[in-house]
């Protein structure tokens, strides 16, 4: 993650970048438990979240289950939407109140285009989004429950304030119960 940051906050220095992002990113506010985006709709859009936080999540036999959570200074949207332009089977809700700045895929295609920075900005995106999925992944397969409530906590002891028990639940892979459980060791 510091890396990415290290090589974004470069690339953000550049006039080019800095011009072209300010050109197609569009201030948003989201109410907190507004859906930011709708399952079985096509997601355009990015949101890079200045306060507030978002999850991404789905509905599996009435539950849903929470698959994401960004909070300040990262993205959100429906990645398999966005990347492919079909319709999503993801939803994204704001936990709390969410300002952000809102990115169109059609935009960013077309300044990416005219510009080598910011497509390296792009691939330093993606890049960032398949070290996530994959760590992610290794958590769910190859840790405990115990494991991973702890790294969570270790790595965003925020998010234990800021976000319902049920959706750190959801997206830690337990019950609500386990969750309590090991929350109360």
């Amino acid at each position: 993650m510091e890396d990415f940051l290290k090589n974004a906050e470069q690339l953000l220095q550049h006039k080019e970048v800095a011009d072209a992002l300010q050109k197609i990113a569009v201030y948003k506010e989201f109410k907190k438990g507004e859906l930011i985006h709708s399952a079985n709709s096509i997601c355009s859009h990015f949101f890079i979240i200045l306060s507030g936080i978002g999850r991404v999540f789905y509905y599996k036999d009435g539950k849903d289950v929470t698959v994401h959570i960004a909070t300040e200074q990262e993205s959100i949207t429906a990645i398999d939407s966005f990347i492919q332009r079909k319709k999503s089977k993801y939803n994204i809700e704001a936990i709390e109140k969410i300002t952000c700045f809102m990115i169109s895929r059609d935009d960013l295609e077309t300044v990416s285009a005219q510009s080598h920075k910011l497509e390296h900005f792009g691939r330093l995106f993606l890049e960032k989004l398949y070290i996530n999925l994959a760590e992610r992944l290794d958590s769910l397969l190859l840790h405990t429950s115990k494991e991973r409530y702890d790294d969570l906590f270790a790595k965003t002891p925020e998010l234990f304030n800021r976000v319902p028990a049920k959706h750190l639940a959801s997206f830690l892979g337990m019950t609500p119960e386990t969750f309590s459980r090991i929350r109360g060791k």
